[in-house]
């Protein structure tokens, strides 16, 4: 059975396959430059981002592709027009 009991990224990052992990530590450091400040934190069994007890943005990977999930009215304005298409 697959481990989904997660506590840190670090936890969720080494549970996945080996061949996809340098694409998670790619994604996680992406972000940490681009919110230096966001609190890292596991939430819905991915890995979260917040900003003043708000969630920004989550990731994951799933069997088939990765994602990436806004979770703020804020960050969904700012790349409206990119998320259109």
């Amino acid at each position: 059975m697959v481990k989904t009991d997660f506590k840190t990224v670090d936890e969720y990052i080494a549970s996945q396959p080996e061949a996809v992990r340098g694409v998670l530590k790619r994604v996680r450091t992406t972000i940490r430059k681009a919110v230096p400040a966001a609190e890292e934190v596991i939430s819905y069994k991915m890995p979260t981002y917040k900003l003043d007890d708000n969630r920004v943005l989550f990731f994951a990977r799933w069997r088939q592709h990765f994602s990436l999930y806004p979770a703020s009215n804020i960050l969904i304005a700012a790349f409206k027009d990119d998320l259109a298409p």
